[in-house]
């Protein structure tokens, strides 16, 4: 599955110019309200919308460009991927080539269109690197084939729609199955904005594979793998179990007017109760197992503030429950991870490499670092500090309220 190892937000509201260089299969973004911990979660998902709907319908719920766009700054919004096609962790020998994805986008007579757009790597050890897709306002060229060269030869583009991705339309061809790579890659991410309230409405019936963002669907969900992964289902449960005493069961069950109610049993009582009667904490427990035991895994999950409405016992769990998934350890493939938080309790389950530190420079605009490379850090956690208590003891110098 591929990963994602660095990433590069240029003029994205307060992401004036972010780096984040050596991504971890597990990484936490840690800062106060309003340091833009949210606004890089929805860069790539504005980046995944406009994949599959193109720029403009990606703009609708943000507002114009000029109001997406830093504050004071001109120029093209810029997004840049630079990843791998293998999974994270590979020998060096057995790696993929390292790919970079740039895309940019600008106005033209005030509509917002992608002025520039490449995919650019490296082949062989002393090779320099090439661009096999170049498009520019809609023309460019692309080196087609498996493994394209720089000596290769190099075939016309031109788009009709300058709105929509290069990648979403020639990522669809066979002869391009580098660009059809980063088009599954990027399609298949899931960003959670898991509301429990929303899980506990009566959707109609039908079972469904995959989570909604909100968690609306959980009950056709758990119907779904009820049917089909009864062994996912029980190991969510045994999951459940371990981390709410005396939770037995989880039912999906068809109402009289087909639709669907989730049902808990509880062990002291007899009868399996209704969602609407479970706490947030339980029904955000289960939600999660069940989107990290999903058994066709997102290449990338983001997920914001999880520590929202759970007990802080659950939290050091809940981080090695993220890790665990992100490392391939329920069966699955790798799947990279992304949270925002602001919990100490959270973080304290981290090593220092999964940790990033975000904060408002004076300038208004966010920073971010990783923990292990500001100062001192790594000297304390040898000493035996835990990432939480450096937090609030203001050690990090950065992030603080």
């Amino acid at each position: 599955m591929p990963h994602i190892q660095d990433l590069t937000v240029k003029n994205y509201r307060v992401l004036h110019n972010i780096t984040l260089k050596g991504l971890q299969p597990l990484n936490v973004v840690l800062g106060p309200n309003g340091c833009g911990k949210s606004t890089l979660l929805d860069a790539l998902g504005f980046l995944g919308e406009c994949l599959t709907v193109g720029v403009r319908k990606a703009l609708e719920p943000r507002g114009r460009l000029e109001e997406l766009r830093s504050r004071r700054e001109s120029g093209p919004l810029v997004i840049q991927l630079k990843y791998r096609e293998s999974e994270f962790g590979v020998p060096p020998k057995k790696r993929t080539p390292l790919i970079t994805y740039h895309l940019e986008i600008d106005e033209d007579q005030r509509r917002p269109i992608i002025v520039r757009e490449f995919l650019r790597w490296t082949r062989g050890s002393g090779g320099k690197p090439f661009n096999f897709l170049d498009i520019t306002r809609g023309v460019g060229t692309v080196i087609t084939g498996e493994m394209p060269e720089q000596t290769d030869q190099r075939r016309p583009v031109t788009l009709d729609d300058v709105t929509m991705p290069a990648i979403a339309t020639l990522g669809q061809l066979a002869e391009n199955p580098r660009v059809a790579s980063l088009r599954r890659f990027i399609g298949s991410w899931y960003l959670s904005y898991f509301v429990p309230d929303q899980a506990r409405q009566v959707p109609g019936t039908g079972a469904q594979e995959h989570l909604s963002r909100t968690g609306k669907n959980l009950p056709n969900v758990v119907q779904y793998l009820s049917e089909m992964h009864g062994e996912v289902l029980r190991e969510i449960l045994i999951r459940m179990a371990a981390r709410i005493p005396g939770l037995e069961q989880v039912t999906s069950e068809q109402t009289i007017d087909n639709r669907l109610v989730l049902r808990f049993k509880d062990g002291p009582f007899q009868h399996p109760f209704l969602s609407k009667y479970v706490s947030d904490g339980t029904l955000k427990m289960f939600a999660y197992l069940v989107m990290l035991m999903d058994p066709e895994p997102p290449a990338l999950l983001c997920i914001e503030e999880p520590e929202n409405s759970l007990h802080p016992k659950l939290l050091h769990v809940l981080a090695e429950e993220f890790r665990a998934h992100a490392q391939g350890e329920f069966g699955q493939q790798q799947t990279q991870v992304l949270v925002s938080s602001h919990s100490p309790y959270f973080i304290d389950a981290l090593q220092p490499k999964e940790l990033w530190v975000m904060e408002r420079s004076t300038n208004g605009f966010s920073t971010i670092a990783r923990s292990d490379r500001l100062k001192g850090i790594p000297e304390f956690i040898v000493e035996g500090a835990s990432l939480g208590a450096l937090w609030f003891e203001g050690q990090f110098r950065r992030g603080n309220p």
